[in-house]
């Protein structure tokens, strides 16, 4: 085990002191199956898909039911047998008009009630014979079973083995630096050969001599456990301890931190041969190549200001107030739903109860966490210069939101607002209590909008 002490990503902070991860850190994962799932057209790097089903369609457990509509999206499947209760359009977490279809099962193992699930297959309690895929085969079958990054944006997880680009390493992204969350270190302890399996189907398809799995310091029992599993296998697989800072999770940063290599503006990790995927992804890559089952469960944290917090693997499509309620309900008076950690988690809008939550498990959502809601008020910025000083991506924050606020977007453009990572740092180390991560994002969207609006001008 190494621990990685020479080479430090840019600004970061450190942004908990560990116990709000101790909440749900101890707690095994508990399955759960219910009855009805809503499940998402718009899973992945904020594009849809199109339904492929129709109201009364009989569905079976990883049946297509969703296609790409454009650029990057994934495939999705049922993630229960059933049949098609309803295909509605209604508003997500980012309050976008998105198609869910609703599936009601029709088979006795789904219903109310959890339990433990016993591992049976090969590849859960060894390193399981690989050489039959080929690197086609494998990337063939990440498009084909909906395989996205579990711990960001979403990105479909072939696009980045169709690289032409000489690929160096794999990085396994299993820092899980988003305080309260705990889902991927709970995976990491409870299902350390799935990952390590899909780890070398991953250095198989990208043509890679090694992958570095990436954990936080805070994260040593999992180090321990992984490399426990790796003693005498003599794969290309290291075991890597980054100090706990945030966010050391984000993809470039990640790189930095481990390679001492700086992703350039406008280019992509694969451009420096690196990939880097999410640990809960290499699971799930573990699911598709040995079992044939695509992406349609997914590991989530259940967290805050709840009575039980626990970590759950839930069919995608998964009702939140089912979790909350499994979970023991609210403990706040005030409560406010985040969907994923508190840094880049979206907040849900609801009238206050359980029962007014809406929402469902996408393929993305590594938590749900409540928190007491509180009235925060912004000041005028006192030009301190801590977002600077801390900004991963080397940016000056308080200059684009001065910018944004003016609607001053083409000084947002020559202030490199597209490079923002969204981690929420800036807005997190205010002493104003400015909204910069919110306003830096929006400066960003506006940027994006601006060059795709010059592109149509010069096409004519």
């Amino acid at each position: 085990m190494k621990y990685s002490s020479g080479n430090n990503f840019h600004g970061g902070i450190h942004c908990s002191d560990g116990t709000d991860k101790e909440l749900s850190s101890k707690e095994p994962i508990l399955f759960y199956n219910p009855r009805t799932v809503e499940i998402s057209m718009r899973q992945s790097a904020g594009s849809n898909c199109q339904a492929v089903v129709n109201i009364g369609d009989r569905v079976v457990k990883g049946q297509l039911i969703g296609t790409p509509a454009r650029f990057g999206a994934a495939n999705i499947h049922a993630s229960i047998s059933g049949k098609v209760q309803d295909i509605v359009t209604a508003k997500d977490p980012q309050d976008n008009d998105t198609t869910y279809v609703v599936i009601e099962a029709d088979t006795p193992e789904n219903g109310m009630e959890i339990e433990r699930i016993q591992n049976t297959d090969d590849y859960h309690k060894g390193f399981a014979d690989i050489s039959s895929f080929s690197r086609e085969e494998i990337i063939a079958s990440m498009k084909e079973g909906g395989l996205i990054g579990m711990g960001g944006a979403g990105f479909p997880t072939h696009i980045k083995y169709e690289t032409t680009n000489k690929i160096d390493c794999v990085l396994i992204n299993a820092a899980e630096c988003e305080p309260y969350l705990t889902c991927d270190h709970r995976l990491m302890l409870e299902y350390g050969y799935d990952i390590l399996n899909g780890i070398r189907l991953f250095i198989k398809a990208s043509g890679a001599e090694k992958a570095i799995l990436c954990l936080e310091d805070n994260k040593r029992d999992a180090a321990k456990h992984l490399n426990s599993l790796l003693f005498q296998s003599e794969l290309p697989i290291e075991v890597k301890l980054l100090r706990t800072r945030y966010p050391q999770g984000g993809e470039r940063q990640l790189i930095e931190a481990v390679t001492g290599q700086e992703v350039p503006t406008g280019k992509l990790p694969a451009d420096v041969g690196v990939i880097v995927n999410n640990v809960g992804t290499a699971k799930a890559l573990a699911d598709v190549m040995f079992t044939q089952t695509p992406l349609i469960s997914r590991c989530i944290t259940v967290t805050g200001k709840v009575r039980k917090p626990l970590n759950f693997f839930v069919p995608i499509g998964t009702r939140f107030t089912e979790l909350i309620e499994l979970a023991g309900g609210f403990t706040a008076v005030y409560s406010r739903v985040i969907v994923g950690g508190p840094m880049t988690g979206t907040g849900i809008l609801f009238g206050g109860g359980v029962s007014d939550l809406e929402g469902s498990v996408t393929k993305t959502s590594s938590g749900l966490l409540v928190l007491e809601d509180q009235a925060i008020t912004e000041t005028p910025c006192i030009r301190c210069g801590q977002c600077e000083r801390i900004c991963p991506a080397g940016l000056a924050p308080f200059k684009i939101d001065f910018a944004c606020i003016n609607e001053d977007y083409t000084l947002c453009e020559k202030l490199y607002a597209t490079e923002c990572i969204s981690c929420g740092s800036c807005s997190y180390v205010c002493p104003a209590k400015r909204e910069l991560a919110h306003r830096t994002t929006r400066a960003k969207i506006e940027v994006l909008k601006l060059r795709m609006e010059r592109r149509k001008k010069q096409n004519g």
